[in-house]
């Protein structure tokens, strides 16, 4: 079971940039997919969960400006991220759980999480 994220970068403010996670080895059907952030000095925190019936969860302080998505077939998540400001600096995780729940209750729970990708870096300057 492994998650390999990817597109990660430096981008200057108000810039764009499109994560993605393909999860290799088993079938992501029915998980839950999630990105999380890691800022320096700061603990890891949901920002945006989709379910296997595509219901979404965003953290505010993404929300209007993150869009994530699935593909099941690709066994992918995606993370469409617009207008890129230095707050959304850190390293990047994509992962997978499963269970009776909903998005904003594991997006809030890192430690529920059974799957984790590698992170990558994104670095926003202004």
């Amino acid at each position: 079971v492994q998650l390999q994220a990817s597109g990660g970068g430096s981008v200057q403010s108000g810039g764009s940039l499109r994560l993605s996670c393909v999860a290799s080895g088993w079938s992501a059907d029915d998980y839950f997919l999630g990105w999380f952030r890691q800022a320096p000095g700061k603990e890891r925190e949901g920002i945006s969960v989709i379910s296997s019936d595509m219901a979404t969860y965003y953290a505010d302080s993404v929300k209007g400006r993150f869009t994530i998505s699935r593909d099941n077939a690709k066994k992918m998540v995606s993370l469409q991220m617009n207008n890129l400001d230095s707050e959304d600096t850190g390293v990047y995780y994509c992962a997978a759980t499963i269970g009776p729940t909903t998005p904003e209750y594991l997006a809030k729970r890192p430690q529920l999480w059974g799957y984790w990708g590698q992170g990558t870096q994104v670095t926003v300057s202004s």
